[in-house]
């Protein structure tokens, strides 16, 4: 898992902040298929996908990445209701 020093710096600016290892802890708690983002906004290539998971001590996390050989965090950060709502209905 690579994570860029720009998007580490971001993820610890969060209230509370996301930590590395809660990112770990989501890909391992991860239920279901990851989703692919198809907003025109966030295209990538690779495509952006991302998952709703639980960390170890039950903080619900929504976790953006590309998988280009090795799995790039874009992005981490406590996942609103509709996020959630959005993957349980579509992942599961």
């Amino acid at each position: 898992m690579k994570i860029s020093s720009r998007v580490r710096s971001k993820l610890l600016a969060k209230r509370p902040c996301v930590t590395e290892e809660e990112i770990e802890e989501c890909f391992a708690s991860r239920e279901g298929v990851f989703l692919e983002d198809v907003r025109a906004e966030n295209a990538t290539t690779p495509p952006t996908q991302w998952f709703v998971a639980e960390t170890d001590m039950g903080r619900m996390l929504k976790v953006a990445f590309i998988y280009d050989g090795d799995i790039v965090i874009k992005t981490a950060y406590d996942a609103n209701p509709e996020e959630i709502r959005i993957y349980a209905k579509y992942a599961m």
